[in-house]
């Protein structure tokens, strides 16, 4: 089963943009809020990254809002 994870912020374009695509693809995802959690932040930080949003398909994280990129990702379940 996939696994899809979204770091994002309330008030994030990008992050909307971004649930919004997976939400037209009907992949179910989870969402971390940095904004309310700062240890979310430091996941990110962790994968290399210094904002978001940030989404995670299957362990493989993927910066910011890079459509075909996700698809890709998203095809290989």
């Amino acid at each position: 089963m996939m696994k899809v994870t979204v770091y994002s912020k309330p008030h994030c374009l990008e992050c909307n943009l971004v649930k919004r695509f997976l939400n037209d693809h009907q992949v179910e995802y989870e969402v971390k809020d940095c904004g309310s959690n700062p240890a979310y932040l430091e996941e990110v930080k962790a994968m290399g990254f210094l904002g978001v949003p940030v989404t995670v398909i299957n362990g493989e994280p993927i910066q910011g809002l890079q459509p075909e990129k996700l698809l890709q990702h998203l095809r290989r379940k």
